[in-house]
């Protein structure tokens, strides 16, 4: 059985990997020169299914107001002319409620704890290496309002089986040292110590190499031009001018996946949530992070890497706009200084911005379409790291029509029907 994947990021990769462990012949294509380019190239470095949570959440849209009016804020909006932003903006605000936060962040905690165990299956299994760390995830609060709305999010950890520890600041320092010099600016914390961490381009890159030790084909510099089909199939993928055809075909594009879809009639609402990073050498090993510290007024991740630091975060709904913008820069040194002021060296700092690939409700769309032999992974949004391996080793099963390790409800496109 011959599979076409279209995209080398992280998800494109390991959607290869899964599929070719189970016997498909596969080729990956991609764009870029090199697998994780785009949006997989500098992401957050955090694997966080205990803290997997859509942006789309009871006070948003009042939050979201006051943060357009702030400096440092965590949300940004840059409008344009194309109407499906707004549309896009409409379907998110329909999820802000509390019924529908609920439902969602149960979709996406199933599959990035799903995730996370296959994760540690493939590490055990292959030895890996992406400068992974198995600390946990540390979630700051620095209001009362902020702690005591983590109870929503706690109640969701119990239902699906959750390992979490809440801290007082004085607690804090017992899982991130340096955090003791800054407790008394906390008003706590959310401590999961299942969370992991690590280099998410490295690790795609790694996993390449596994996949082609497997005879996985790898057309790197090659451009996907169109899907061609007739009735209910896919006939074939154009690249490069040529007509490239296989059995099955998966789409992994991130943010490109609904552009490429809409001539087959497929409207997916997966909408590019621009996001930036900087990664900074280690300065004072004792005053750096231990695993991932997320600051919840700034949504901002803070994460250990080796030698270096990876600071990331915010969201920008702006469309394709890859511009560097200097005030994010300001608000991602601007949190480093105030948690981690001795950790790492930010003059020194590399900025970066990526597409994430959005769905207005957070879940990803992982499964089935309306052609039979066409499948999507796509619109994880800021958590394509956190839900890969779980994402690939899902829809290898549904790809075979074995039954899934975990439920399909709510995952593949036609929730939106």
């Amino acid at each position: 059985m011959r599979v076409l994947v279209l995209g080398a990021g992280v998800i494109g990769v390991t959607t290869a990997y899964y599929l070719a462990r189970q016997g498909y012949q596969v080729v990956v294509v991609d764009r870029q020169e090199d697998v994780a380019e785009e949006t997989s190239f500098a992401n957050a470095g955090q694997i966080s299914p205990g803290i997997a949570a859509p942006w789309a959440a009871p006070g948003v849209p009042f939050k979201a107001i006051k943060w357009l009016m702030q400096r440092h804020a965590p949300f940004s909006l840059k409008l344009t002319k194309d109407p499906f932003q707004y549309q896009w903006l409409l379907r998110m605000l329909r999820n802000c409620t509390s019924a529908r936060y609920a439902v969602n962040k149960e979709r996406m905690v199933r599959m990035a704890e799903y995730s996370r165990d296959c994760l540690d299956a493939l590490r055990a299994e292959t030895g890996i290496e992406y400068e992974g760390r198995q600390k946990g995830t540390t979630q700051l609060f620095r209001t009362q309002k902020q702690l005591d709305h983590a109870a929503q999010d706690i109640a969701i950890l119990e239902q699906s089986g959750v390992p979490y520890e809440l801290l007082k600041p004085s607690e804090i320092g017992r899982v991130e040292p340096a955090l003791s010099a800054v407790s008394d600016t906390l008003t706590g914390a959310l401590h999961v110590p299942n969370d992991q961490t690590g280099d998410c381009n490295l690790f795609t890159r790694n996993l390449a190499a596994l996949a082609r030790e497997l005879g996985v084909e790898f057309r790197l510099g090659c451009t996907v031009q169109s899907i061609s089909s007739s009735g209910d199939q896919v006939t074939g993928v154009m690249i490069d001018g040529v007509l490239e055809t296989a059995d099955q075909y998966v789409l992994a594009l991130a943010s490109y996946s609904r552009a490429m879809l809409l001539p087959l009639g497929i409207k997916i609402p997966v909408y590019p949530l621009k996001g930036y990073s900087l990664t900074l050498p280690i300065r004072n090993v004792a005053m750096a992070p231990q695993s991932t510290v997320i600051d919840e007024t700034y949504k901002v991740a803070i994460t250990r890497f080796d030698q270096r630091i990876r600071v990331g975060g915010m969201a920008q709904v702006a469309g394709f706009d890859l511009e560097l913008d200097p005030k994010r820069r300001e608000t991602l040194e601007y949190v480093t200084r105030l948690l981690y002021p001795q950790g790492g060296d930010v003059a020194q700092g590399e900025i970066w911005t990526g597409l994430r690939p959005a769905t207005p409700d957070g879940t990803p769309i992982v499964g089935h379409t309306a052609y039979r032999n066409l499948f999507l992974n796509t619109g994880h949004g800021t958590l394509g790291w956190t839900m890969s391996c779980g994402s690939a080793s899902y829809l290898a099963d549904v790809m075979r029509q074995r039954i899934p390790q975990i439920s399909r409800e709510g995952l593949d496109m036609f929730r939106y029907c």
